[in-house]
């Protein structure tokens, strides 16, 4: 049970993480278009595949750096089993879900990327009606509902004109949204026997072999990043994992984890708000009620139900 004694400074723990997640969303943005400007200079533009694979690999050096000597190899010791099935957690959980939301965020633009990546509690729902590990109760398809609608109209099927966005991103925000779901799946018997630091360990260190395998050192340095491009990289890296989830952490010692994914839903509207006052993103009225309304079935689909029940997402992975 986690730590009740200060509520309100769990709930201001998990705020600052989802802040610090939205100006994340907003420098990747930045970052894709060139509209990077730091002290008055430049930094060229970034490719997202660069980005989610410095992410996760300055993080996990961090991580293994600060967290192993602290708190002893010992206690990151995992069954060979289990190594496994994190690793796999860490590739098609981590990887690609970073990977696709930060191309989502390039080709579209802040508010849709991560409105549909959002949507992540709804197809876990979706999954466990499916497998029949849940009732589809009127509560649920509602939220289901809800969310398909407000997807629906942020990618503009409703109006007029017909889909206005960039089809490769909407795709890839998608199967962003699809892995964050089997990070959830995936992982809930991980956490539930192990401390979300080793996952965290390990799932990033997954990610960071994978995207050596795919992009390894070689094509990196031929690519000639600029030294205000490293530091760039290194920074977000600090700021969008190791910053934020060392808040949300801090936040789950004080509150119950339902209770902090739903404050982490501030994460959109951070991102959205800050996207549009900082790059002038700016959202046509069907998608801000799209908008809201994928919001409103992400609450729904987590709030406890007559019997007690939850749907048991495991929480943020931005």
């Amino acid at each position: 049970m986690a730590n009740q004694a200060h509520p309100v400074r769990g709930y201001l723990y998990i705020a600052t993480a989802t802040l610090f997640w939205g100006i994340s969303a907003t420098l990747g943005r930045a970052a894709f278009t060139g509209r990077l400007h730091p002290g008055g200079h430049t930094v060229g533009l970034i490719d997202p595949l660069i980005l989610a694979q410095t992410r996760t690999t300055f993080s996990f050096l961090v991580f293994l750096l600060v967290l192993v000597p602290r708190r002893g190899w010992k206690k990151f010791r995992l069954p060979l089993a289990d190594v496994g099935r994190v690793l796999v957690l860490g590739v098609l959980g981590v990887a690609a879900s970073n990977y696709f939301y930060y191309l989502a965020i390039q080709k579209t633009n802040v508010a849709t990327a991560i409105i549909i990546q959002y949507t992540a509690p709804v197809w876990v729902l979706l999954y466990m009606v499916l497998r029949s590990r849940q009732k589809p109760t009127l509560q649920r398809l509602a939220g289901v509902a809800l969310a398909l609608s407000g997807i629906a109209m942020v990618i503009g099927i409703f109006e007029s004109s017909g889909l206005r966005l960039n089809a490769v991103g909407v795709t890839a925000a998608l199967v962003a949204a699809f892995s964050f779901a089997f990070y959830n799946v995936g992982g809930h018997d991980i956490l539930a026997r192990y401390d979300r630091w080793t996952v965290l360990l390990y799932t990033t260190f997954a990610a960071a072999l994978f995207w050596i395998v795919v992009n390894p050192p070689g094509k990196i340095m031929a690519a000639h990043y600029s030294g205000a491009q490293w530091a760039f990289l290194f920074v977000f890296s600090m700021l969008s994992v190791l910053a934020p989830f060392s808040f949300y952490f801090a936040g789950l010692q004080h509150l119950e984890p339902t209770r902090a994914i739903i404050v982490s839903c501030l994460e959109p509207v951070f991102s959205i708000l800050i996207a549009a006052i900082v790059l002038g993103e700016v959202l046509r009225p069907l998608q801000t009620v799209g908008i809201l309304m994928v919001m409103a079935a992400i609450l729904v689909v987590q709030m406890p139900e007559q019997n007690g029940m939850r749907p048991g997402i495991m929480g943020p992975l931005e």
